[in-house]
């Protein structure tokens, strides 16, 4: 007969409890949080910047901005690693890691720099849209010259061994009592260079011609002794032809004929230059 009114106060008991144990259980599920300020390169507190808050365990994001004195803050965070990403107008974005513990709020302060101004573009120093777009004519123009230039620098090095030797055996091949061999290879060696000399110097004479391409010193120290050394190879097989026939008639080489050795050697000499100003950097 009296079970009644004890399940009423039972039942308001346990209700009583539940309502006392709702704050407890809630305050464990709060956890910590992160807290700071955000300033400008001067120092200055920077209001309306983003902060974006990610755990990196379970990449959940929360998103606030900071008030009016530059302050956010992010609370009931789990306890975990977060990252942290701040970014403002006219101010470069700053991510920074940091650990949140199970209670409390971690201090993070953040300071952002300027952005750095974007460099100029080819249209704001004054080119137009038509000097931009390079034409596939020119294109092709520019690689067949690259290529043609560069069968001449190959032919040109393999060029120095025939052209070397060449001087060397004129040194022995400019007396009387010297055998006809000697002067018949000397005379050889010369044909073989100067087919290979001529061969190398057409591929860079007739290389298509860019418009607008400036030679840089090295370029226009090689074209300088390209003069000489070219100079060099029409000049030295007409002396050593003279100097030829005077040596089968019996004779002693004389005239302008004796200069066929001397300009051979400056041949050689500014065709080694001329090779050295293309391979050394200055």
């Amino acid at each position: 007969m009296h079970s009644r009114p004890w399940k009423t106060i039972s039942t308001v008991l346990v209700a009583a409890l539940c309502l006392i144990d709702v704050p407890a259980a809630r305050a464990q599920t709060q956890g910590g949080g992160v807290a700071g300020t955000v300033t400008g390169p001067s120092g200055a507190t920077v209001a309306n910047a983003t902060v974006v808050v990610k755990n990196l365990a379970t990449s959940q994001v929360v998103t606030t901005t900071t008030n009016s004195a530059g302050a956010y803050s992010v609370p009931n965070l789990p306890a975990g690693e977060y990252e942290v990403s701040v970014s403002a107008e006219d101010l470069e974005a700053k991510a920074v890691k940091v650990t949140v513990a199970a209670a409390g709020a971690q201090a993070l302060d953040v300071v952002l720099v300027a952005r750095p101004l974007p460099a100029p573009s080819l249209s704001d120093l004054g080119f137009s849209p038509q000097q931009l777009t390079g034409s596939p004519e020119e294109q092709a123009r520019l690689d067949h010259r690259t290529h043609m230039l560069k069968i001449h620098q190959r032919l040109g090095l393999f060029t120095t061994a025939p052209l070397a030797a060449t001087v060397v055996a004129g040194l022995f091949a400019g007396g009387r009592q010297e055998s006809r061999t000697g002067r018949n290879v000397h005379a050889a060696l010369g044909a073989v260079t100067a087919g290979m000399y001529l061969t190398s110097a057409s591929f860079a004479i007739f290389a298509p011609k860019v418009k607008g391409a400036k030679s840089s010193g090295p370029t226009r120290v090689h074209k300088m002794l390209a003069w000489v050394h070219g100079t060099g190879m029409v000049l030295t097989p007409l002396l050593g032809a003279m100097a030829y026939h005077q040596l089968s008639q019996g004779q002693r080489v004389h005239g302008i004929a004796s200069y066929h050795g001397a300009v051979g050697v400056v041949t050689l000499s500014a065709y080694a230059a001329a090779i050295m100003s293309v391979s050394i950097k200055f």
